[in-house]
């Protein structure tokens, strides 16, 4: 039985570690956080979309376990890295994550295993940063002694038909023999496996899939604010163009990008292309449309509060919805604590509704609200609210509640459409 390792056992890690112990791999998973590595190994999970039924199967089947001990690399052919690759407050890329995971690993590492980087990063991190640490601190060289290979994450989480098996893998290896090997470790467990020439292009292909999203969602939410100005509501024309059958992906409007994808990955490559003295300015264009967004909802916000005769300042707001998107407990880079911040900035009081982030987790960027409970969904509670802002649209809230409790509703995500609102009870934003 093949034995690997997978570091990081977040949204990646997990749900690939997992696919991996169903395929008859024998999965160890490493992460630094002892509570995550304690609910794993009593069958428990801490992410809404992996049911803990699936976790149990593979701790009874004995093909997966979870451990902080790094030393266990020792013991695996293979190791995977899915750690954050996070910006810094300068918004230039933080690999410190993956380079001390390097470092960890390396005095482990045997001649014949493969290492293999997942996390999402600019062209030549593998081959230029991640080999060094792993060759200085092991005495070993890479494609000759060990394998070293690059395959970006690709996973959709809350999409039921996002699955790890049929999600094709891009594969990219140092060296032939690199590549060859890789290959070999995902067929096991991944239907389609996607070869490419080097890890330089592995990497280039996630920044490339990822880029693309946000240029085009930075499109819809100009269009958003331009055909507002002329009484055209976006929905309405992105509904009619997308019946056109070839040359036309629909891509939505909303108050700001979120994920650990979409609002950082842009900015790796334009803090790339400078070493190479290449402008980016298509990419940075985009960045600054998608991040003045919650700007744009507030004031909407300001306008709906204003035509009823109050103001921002004293008025009790709900944000609906804290995760980045619908049916997921991810709130990484979300919108809707932008759009808090800005609230609270202009004297308002604000509270939050999310089913699937009943507490606030603690985060680097967003600290100041760790601890906030969600408020219960009831019509007591919203009906006491000035304005509803609804930022995630999740599948399981009850839109005619909301219609028939709240007063005045800001919609970011065309939720109420269809539903017999009042008048100027809902402002689109």
């Amino acid at each position: 039985m093949t034995r690997i390792a997978v570091i990081g056992l977040g949204y990646v890690g997990l749900p690939l570690s997992l696919q991996f112990a169903r395929s008859g791999v024998a999965v160890i998973g490493l992460d630094i956080d002892p509570q995550k590595v304690d609910a794993l190994n009593a069958g428990q999970s801490y992410i809404h979309h992996i049911p803990a039924e699936s976790i149990r199967e593979q701790l009874e089947a004995g093909r997966f376990s979870a451990s902080v001990e790094m030393a266990t690399v020792a013991r695996v052919e293979a190791v995977i890295i899915c750690v954050p690759t996070p910006l810094d407050r300068h918004q230039q890329p933080d690999l410190s994550s993956v380079l001390r995971t390097g470092e960890a690993i390396a005095p482990h590492l045997r001649r014949g295993m493969l290492v293999v980087l997942e996390s999402t990063t600019y062209p030549g991190t593998t081959e230029e940063y991640l080999r060094g640490v792993l060759e200085a601190g092991s005495g070993l060289q890479a494609g000759v002694d060990f394998h070293l290979a690059y395959s970006p994450e690709r996973e959709d989480p809350g999409n039921p038909q996002s699955l790890a098996a049929k999600i094709p893998k891009v594969v990219g290896g140092l060296t032939p023999s690199c590549l060859s090997r890789a290959r070999t470790l995902y067929e096991q467990a991944i239907q389609t496996v996607i070869p490419v020439s080097s890890c330089r292009v592995a990497e280039a292909t996630k920044l490339l899939e990822n880029i693309f999203r946000s240029v085009n969602i930075a499109l819809v939410n100009e269009l958003k604010v331009v055909y507002d100005a002329m009484g055209i509501d976006i929905w309405e024309v992105i509904r009619a163009a997308k019946t056109k059958p070839f040359g036309f992906m629909p891509f939505y409007p909303g108050p700001g990008l979120g994920g650990h994808c979409i609002p950082i990955d842009p900015y790796y490559l334009t803090w790339k292309a400078k070493e190479y003295g290449q402008a980016t300015r298509f990419i940075e264009l985009a960045g600054e449309i998608n991040t003045r967004m919650p700007e744009r909802v507030i004031e909407r916000a300001s306008e709906a509060l204003n035509a009823v005769r109050k103001s921002v300042n004293g008025s009790r707001v709900l944000i609906l919805g804290i995760a980045y998107k619908p049916n997921v407990d991810d709130d990484r880079e979300s919108p809707s604590y932008v759009l808090m911040k800005l609230l609270k900035q202009r004297g308002a009081t604000v509270a939050y509704h999310d089913p699937y982030v009943p507490v606030i987790r603690p985060t680097r960027e967003h600290s100041e609200w760790a601890g906030i409970e969600s408020i219960p969904w009831e019509r007591e509670t919203i009906a006491t609210q000035d304005l509803v802002l609804i930022s995630t649209a999740h599948g399981t809230t009850r839109w005619g509640d909301l219609v028939e409790w709240a007063s005045l509703i800001v919609d970011t995500r065309n939720a109420l459409e269809g539903y017999p609102v009042k008048k100027d009870q809902v402002w689109k934003a």
